[in-house]
This record gives C-alpha cells, sequence and structure tokens, in this order.
C-alpha cells in the first residue's frame, strides 16, 4: 500500500511538472508596498494607461492617455492621484497585496479587510477606483499637478519635445487649468496658438503650402473630470514628490463608508474649448449609471484579447519559475501593455508608452517631471515603432494595429506636399524620425545648415538618406489582407504613393548628376542611399531593395482586383526598375553585403540581414537560406554589432535563420526579467523605461522561433528547443490560426483553423541546421 501511495505521489508531481502554465500563473502579485513609481504596476484600456503603487500607506497612480501633446509636442501625463484612507488600512506591514489580474485586465489592492479595485473601461475613456471595506472609512482622492504653474523647460529636458537639444529661445511649459466645479474637479490643458508645427513648417520651408497641411496639434484640448458621488472639494495644498514640485487638490467622503468610487472621465479633442467642455459634460452625464455593464464588457474585451493568442513556456521537468518561465510571462506581460492602448488615435510609443514614471528612476541625473522622456514626444521613429506593431501580426491583434497604420496615412498629403515643395515629382517623402505633422523632427533637421542646402534633406549624419522605413508600415498594410483576409483598399494608395517616391526620387537625383535617369540595365540607382542608420552614403542599400521588392510584389499579388488598369501597370513597370540584392564572398562563402557600397559606418544596426527579417525573402523553407546563414556566421559587422539590448535584433535573425542555440541564447537574454519590480519594465536600452521596442523585438522572436511560412507551408517549431514546453496559440497566413502545445518534445494538442490548412503542417522539432537548409528542395518536390 505504501508503494502504491509513492507511485501515486511520484505520478502527481510528474504531472505538475509537466504542466504547462495558463495565464493566472503570470498574474503579478506583491505582498509588499512599494518605495516610489519606479516600483509600479502598468493597468490600462482602450487608450489609457496608469502606473498604479501603493508607497507609506497611500495609493497613488500616475495617468496618461494617447495624444496628449502639448505646444512642443511633449506627450503630457495627465496627472498622478493620492487616495488616503483613515483610519488607513494600509499602515501595517501584514496582510499587504497587490495584484495584476491579466484575465479580466484589473488591478486590485487589499489589506485588513479592505480591497481597492482599478480598472479602465475599454470603450469609454473613464478611470473607475472602486473601494469596499468591512468598516466605514474616510476617503481622500487628490489631484496632484506639476503644471500648476508655467515651467522653464531647460537642457536635456527638452529632449522630451520636438525640441531637443536645440530649443529657439526658452521653452515654456504652460500650466494647466485646475479648478474645483460641481463636487469634483476639472483639470485640461489647451495648446496655444504658437506651436512647433509653426517653428517646422518655418524652419523648412514649407510655409507656401502651410494651408494645405494637416496640423495634430493646433486647438488641441486634452484633461478630464474626477469626481464620486460622496466626495466634496476639500482644499488644495503644496508639495515634492521626488524631484518635482506640485499642488494638490483634495476631493474628501462627506461621510465615512464601506464604499466608495472614483471615477476619472477623460476627454481630446481638437476643436475650440467649448466643444470640448460639451463633451466633457456628455460624458459624465450619459455614464454614471452604467458602470455594471461597462465592467461586464470591458472583462469580455480582455477574455477575448487573451483568447485570441498567447505563448505559456516551462522548462522540461520544471516547475520553478526559471529563465524559460520568465520569457512565457514577460510575452504575455508585454502583449498586456501594448492592448492598454488598443483603441488609441495614437500609436504606443516606443520610448515608454503610456508608462513612463518619473525620471531620476532611469536616470538619477536627470532630475525633471514625471512627463520627460528620451527621444520626444510627438516624433515617431519609424525603426523603433515598427517592433512595437510587427508582433501584432501574429498574435492577431489587427484591430490593435489601426493606431500606427492610420497615423501613417493621416500624413499622406503633408509627405506628398514635401516631394512637390522640394524637388516638384510625386510620391510620398517620409523620413526616420518623424514628426507627428509628417515633417522631419526640426533638432534632426538641423537649424545651422548651409544656406543652398536641398531643404528637403535633414541635415544629419545618421538620417541622411533614409527613406526607406516608411515601406515597413507599408508591409504591415499588406498583412492585414494576408493574414486576416481584411479590405485594405483604403492603404493602396498609400502605399503607391510610398512606391513612387522611390521611383521619381532617384530618377530625379540621376538626371542631376547626368544624362540618363537609370543605370546601363535599366534599374534604378539608388543613390545616395541609406542602410538603416548604420552604413551611409550607399549605392543600392540591401535593405531598401528588399522593401521596394517586397512590397510591390506583395501589392500586386493581393490587390489586383482593387487597383486600376493604370495603377497595375505601372507598379509592373517600377518592378522592372528595382534594382537585385547586392552579394559578396567572406572567406569564400557566399554572403548578403549591405550594398553596392557604402562610405561609413554611423551605428550598429545589420541590415545585411533585412533581408531575413522583415522582408522574409531568405528564411526556413525558403531558398538559398545558406547564404543568409553565411552572412550570419561570417560577415564581421554582423558579429560585432551582436546584442540583446533595445531594439536589437539578433533574436529575431536567429530565429528566421532556425538557428536553435542561437535563438535560445538571444530569447532568454532578451525576454529575461528587467532589473525593476515590474518584469516587463525593460529599458533603458538606446531609448527609454519601458522599452517597447526591447519588448515587441522579445515577441518577434519568440514568435518566429515557433512559427514560420514559406510556399504555402507552416513550419512549426522552425528555432525552438526540444527541452521547451510550450503552449502556443499564433495567426498565421490565409486567416490560419494554430494552436499547439509541446511537452517532452512531443506535439500533444494540435488545432488549426480552418482544418484543411493541418495538411500544411510541417514539424521541425529537433531538426538539424542541415535539414533546415534542404527543406525548399523537398518541399517543392
Amino acid at each position: 500500500m505504501k508503494n502504491l501511495i509513492l507511485l501515486f505521489s511520484f505520478f502527481i508531481t510528474f504531472c505538475i511538472k509537466a504542466q504547462i502554465p495558463a495565464l493566472d500563473n503570470y498574474n503579478q502579485v506583491w505582498t509588499t508596498q512599494s518605495t516610489n513609481s519606479s516600483e509600479s504596476m502598468p493597468l490600462g484600456g482602450g487608450d489609457i494607461g496608469m502606473n498604479i503603487w501603493v508607497e507609506k500607506g497611500d495609493l497613488y497612480f500616475y495617468f496618461s492617455r494617447s495624444g496628449t501633446f502639448d505646444e512642443h509636442n511633449t506627450l503630457l501625463k495627465l496627472g498622478r492621484v493620492r487616495v488616503s484612507l483613515s483610519p488607513n488600512p494600509f499602515e501595517g506591514k501584514e496582510g499587504f497585496r497587490q495584484e495584476l489580474k491579466l484575465k479580466d485586465g484589473y488591478i486590485l489592492v487589499g489589506q485588513n479587510d479592505t480591497k481597492i479595485k482599478l480598472w479602465v473601461d475599454v470603450f469609454k475613456p473613464i478611470i473607475h477606483v472602486d473601494l469596499e471595506s468591512k468598516n466605514p472609512l474616510k476617503m481622500t482622492a487628490s489631484y496632484e499637478s506639476w503644471r500648476y504653474q508655467n515651467r522653464i523647460s531647460k537642457g536635456k529636458e527638452n529632449n522630451a519635445n520636438s525640441y531637443k537639444w536645440a530649443p529657439q529661445g526658452d521653452v515654456v511649459i504652460f500650466k494647466d487649468s485646475i479648478a474645483f466645479e460641481n463636487n469634483g474637479l476639472k483639470f485640461y490643458h489647451r495648446n496655444r496658438e504658437q506651436t512647433v508645427f509653426n517653428v517646422a513648417v518655418k524652419q523648412q520651408k514649407m510655409e507656401s503650402v502651410k494651408d494645405q497641411m494637416m496640423n495634430p496639434i493646433a486647438n488641441l484640448t486634452f484633461g478630464g473630470f474626477m469626481k464620486g458621488d460622496n466626495l466634496k472639494p476639500d482644499g488644495t495644498y503644496l508639495g515634492k514628490y521626488q524631484d518635482t514640485n506640485f499642488k494638490g487638490f483634495n476631493l474628501t467622503s462627506i461621510k465615512p463608508s464601506k464604499n466608495h468610487s472614483l471615477e476619472i472621465y477623460l476627454n481630446t479633442n481638437q476643436s475650440d474649448f467649448s466643444t470640448w467642455n460639451n463633451g466633457l459634460k456628455s460624458l459624465v452625464s450619459s455614464n454614471k449609471n452604467n458602470f455594471k455593464q461597462a465592467e461586464k464588457n470591458t472583462i469580455k474585451w480582455w477574455n477575448t484579447f487573451w483568447n485570441r493568442s498567447f505563448i505559456f513556456t516551462q522548462k522540461n521537468q520544471s516547475i520553478e519559475k526559471d529563465s524559460v518561465y520568465q520569457i512565457g510571462q514577460n510575452y504575455q506581460l508585454f502583449r498586456y501593455m501594448l492592448g492598454c492602448n488598443a483603441y488609441g488615435k495614437y500609436p504606443t510609443k516606443f520610448n515608454g508608452g503610456l508608462f513612463t514614471v518619473d525620471p531620476v528612476y532611469t536616470n538619477k541625473d536627470l532630475n525633471f517631471t514625471p512627463d520627460f522622456r528620451n527621444w520626444g514626444g510627438g516624433t515617431m521613429t519609424a525603426q523603433n515603432q515598427r517592433l512595437v506593431y510587427f508582433p501584432m501580426v501574429k498574435s492577431g491583434d489587427f484591430d490593435m494595429m489601426k493606431s500606427q497604420l492610420d497615423y501613417y496615412v493621416s500624413l499622406q498629403k503633408n509627405a506628398e506636399l514635401r516631394s512637390k515643395v522640394y524637388w516638384k515629382h510625386n510620391g510620398a517623402s517620409f523620413t526616420e524620425q518623424l514628426e507627428n505633422f509628417g515633417l522631419p523632427n526640426p533638432a534632426e533637421y538641423e537649424w545651422k545648415r548651409p544656406a543652398d542646402y536641398d531643404p528637403g534633406m535633414e541635415y544629419n549624419a545618421w538620417l541622411e538618406y533614409e527613406w526607406d522605413t516608411v515601406l515597413e508600415f507599408c508591409q504591415m498594410m499588406l498583412q492585414q489582407k494576408e493574414y486576416a483576409g481584411e479590405n485594405i483598399q483604403k492603404y493602396n494608395q498609400f502605399i503607391i504613393s510610398c512606391l513612387r517616391f522611390f521611383d521619381e526620387h532617384y530618377q530625379y537625383l540621376a538626371k542631376q548628376r547626368g544624362r540618363k535617369a537609370l543605370d546601363g540595365n535599366g534599374k534604378l540607382v539608388l543613390f545616395p542611399g541609406s542602410g538603416a542608420e548604420t552604413y551611409k552614403m550607399t549605392n543600392n542599400s540591401n535593405s531598401t531593395i528588399s522593401a521596394l521588392q517586397v512590397i510591390t510584389e506583395s501589392l500586386l499579388n493581393l490587390s489586383t482586383n482593387e487597383l486600376s488598369k493604370e495603377d497595375s501597370e505601372y507598379l509592373k513597370s517600377f518592378q522592372n526598375r528595382i534594382p537585385l540584392l547586392n552579394f559578396g564572398q567572406i572567406e569564400n562563402h557566399k554572403v548578403l553585403v549591405p550594398a553596392k557600397t557604402w562610405e561609413r559606418i554611423n551605428n550598429s544596426e545589420v541590415p545585411q540581414l533585412y533581408p531575413v527579417y522583415p522582408w522574409g525573402i531568405y528564411g526556413v523553407g525558403k531558398p538559398d537560406l545558406e547564404t543568409a546563414l553565411n552572412t550570419w556566421k561570417y560577415d564581421s559587422d554582423a558579429i560585432k554589432f551582436r546584442s540583446h539590448i533595445g531594439w536589437k535584433q539578433d533574436n529575431i535573425f536567429s530565429a528566421r535563420l532556425g538557428l536553435t542555440e542561437e535563438a535560445k541564447k538571444y530569447n532568454l537574454l532578451k525576454m529575461a526579467n528587467s532589473e525593476r519590480r515590474f518584469p516587463a519594465f525593460w529599458g533603458p536600452g538606446f531609448d527609454w523605461v519601458p522599452d517597447h521596442n526591447w519588448g515587441g523585438s522579445g515577441m518577434i522572436g519568440m514568435q518566429e522561433m515557433l512559427l514560420q511560412e514559406a510556399d504555402g507551408k507552416i513550419y512549426l517549431f522552425p528555432a525552438w528547443p526540444k527541452d521547451w514546453n510550450v503552449h502556443f496559440k499564433l495567426h498565421a497566413k490565409q486567416n490560419t490560426t494554430i494552436e499547439a502545445e509541446l511537452i517532452n518534445g512531443e506535439i500533444k494538442v494540435l488545432k488549426v483553423i480552418p482544418e484543411e490548412r493541418k495538411k500544411d503542417i510541417i514539424n521541425l522539432i529537433g531538426k538539424s541546421e542541415s535539414e533546415k537548409i534542404k527543406l525548399t528542395i523537398t518541399t517543392k518536390k
């Protein structure tokens, strides 16, 4: 009997150990309070982000919203809230608990029979704080603002706005309007007439078409109203949090109660003030009795979100929260952070998203306000932004991608005006460091320029001639149809305009140099060009050639029926003018090179591997994989630049190439717990905390380890270690979803929808590099 019990116990233990974590395992639970705002948890929904923490017995949160750009294009936070209770249930150390409930999208804070639930309505811009207690409590909810007075922004603090290191005179951060009203508190920022848009238009000699240009920060008002049924105004106070002075505005309980609720209603509008104000009033009056249904709708949204896609990981025969456990956890946590800005008017920013806190916790020398982030607020750096949005393709979050894609479409007119004004040709001219009104960042454009320098060019060693990053967003537009079957007709003319720019601009440049617009083979001469920010003054950069080839072919394949005859014929003729890729030899091995020629190296990207990712010309199951593998193995720059930090893509390249050991190494490094209390607050890397292009590139790397496609075939586990247990659900082309469970090296579950695509599945778990090289020949047969 004793032996049977031991055997049974062993069997149960074995089953538990083999079990792959579920989403609830990844809930973050803290049993001690936080020291400061850097030890905060993210919360959000719709287009609102919050940082929640309990410090010295008080509950705090910062709150932010997509699109709150001031006159200087700083992405301003909307404020900080402090909740104090009396008698205070959070005074003692015993029994404290703060938990992020991923499945339902809320945070629960509790101690001594008191619970506070914080959640954000996904469908309406309303923040909810709901308190329940066994004993009646008095609550004071204080709105704290560091923008209660005008403030001069000096030195590095301007890196948070579009002036960066080159302010033109004093940069004044103008005070907000904050006042008690109707037993609540109204707060807002309304942009003054003079903005950085006007400054940039004049600087960049675009004044002749200014009245035709889209201006997203003119007449912009953003803010909100804070109230609770049992709250009334109770005076103001001055204070200092970390390095920043602030003014607090109290709303205090009319009487102690076992139940308290606090709501913050937010409104952002580009209109006259009365329209904004009426919109806010309407939001408050029309939603006060609908909270229970709104909460149900929000929970349902998060439940659907999690069911759509996931990756849960565990080491074979291990139940400890080891490094493999961490990458699954952090994949889920970062995807959750992206879900908090699912429906923002503006995309989630690579340099902190909606979750930045006091900057001294990222860099002790930057003792600025909580509005600070490095690399600007309204500046969208394309090479970084793409890594935030590309993982949404395989996670099936197509609805969330529209913020980023529609952002680019909104700038099409301004980008086309650039081409007309400067060079008198067609096509949308997009630069790498791009303002939210479609012009280059004024500091990167450079104020001290030679008088006769081309006004359409950035006078910048890193960014000159880097036009091609917009094409990665064109790729995402096309993938909406390729993966989800969506109607992408609204993107077709945008994509054609981006391609037309390269066609017409490089013919224009060739004619500046000589008589002929094309080379001897009838191809464009893409000179001067750029291989990312790294290889400068290139002739026929491989990253640009790959982009033009893939986008043109994909557009013709996917949108033939929606294109006019004229557009189709133009694209086919343009296709014939795109140069061929360039190759070289290293130690008698054929390799991809950055370009035909280049003059210098400025940064540490590896665009010679961009034909692998993002362009997918090379990869598992695709022709000539060996050439791409040689590039990874022998290119001295590719080896020298290798890293997992920030936007580095080596975890993606190695996965795409089927290099299991290398993919394992770099993805473990990339997706390990951050140095901060919340595991997915990585950074600063090259940017800021939390580093969203760090998390996005990590997500992509893990997806590519699990699932790749080539020539209609779906490759499972192309770079996944055999001894890593995993349960995942990812999306593939042709409206396909794949759910698989791998335990101890064997597939235990495989669900493919639609089922007829099951025949296209090829399992590569445990396959060698040489077997993967041979795949393209085998599958073709």
